[in-house]
């Protein structure tokens, strides 16, 4: 059967920063990107008129990367690390570039996410229960300047 011609599931994906694989995530959101509309009316329009619309500044929304909390490789790759070392540097934040790729069946990359100048505003750790049952899950949460897409 020629898979070719169906939508891609979104269960397969890569996220790298900087250009290194960073291990596997559960979940990848907030590849979200909008322009805001500028209105404008004025008095002489009348009372049916709609406002006049042009396009306004972009705005894009933070980019939450989750996964499951690991012994072996605990923290994100550094990630942690990264967070808490902007308080020491005067308010100096090193940036980089992050990317999600979605994959198909056999693997290869159908569509790729580049989110540029990217850096760590939140991290999360697990919520923790006595009488939980679930996988204790941690949370990097980036800001960054803008959403690429490209397709091979």
């Amino acid at each position: 059967m020629d898979y070719s011609k169906y939508p891609i599931p979104v269960f397969h994906y890569k996220v790298t920063w900087n250009n290194l694989d960073v291990g596997g995530f559960s979940e990848v959101s907030g590849l979200t990107q909008e322009i805001q509309a500028i209105e404008y009316r004025d008095g002489t329009m009348g009372y049916a008129a709609f406002p006049l619309k042009r396009p306004g500044l972009k705005k894009a929304n933070n980019i939450s990367l989750k996964r499951g909390i690991v012994k072996a490789n605990n923290g994100f790759n550094g990630f942690f690390d990264w967070f808490n070392n902007y308080a020491k540097k005067d308010q100096h934040v090193d940036r980089g570039e992050l990317a999600i790729a979605l994959c198909n069946d056999e693997g290869d990359t159908v569509m790729t996410w580049h989110i540029s100048q990217a850096w760590p505003v939140k991290c999360e750790g697990p919520g923790l229960k006595a009488s939980g049952n679930e996988i204790a899950i941690e949370t990097l949460e980036f800001t960054h300047e803008g959403i690429g897409v490209t397709t091979p």
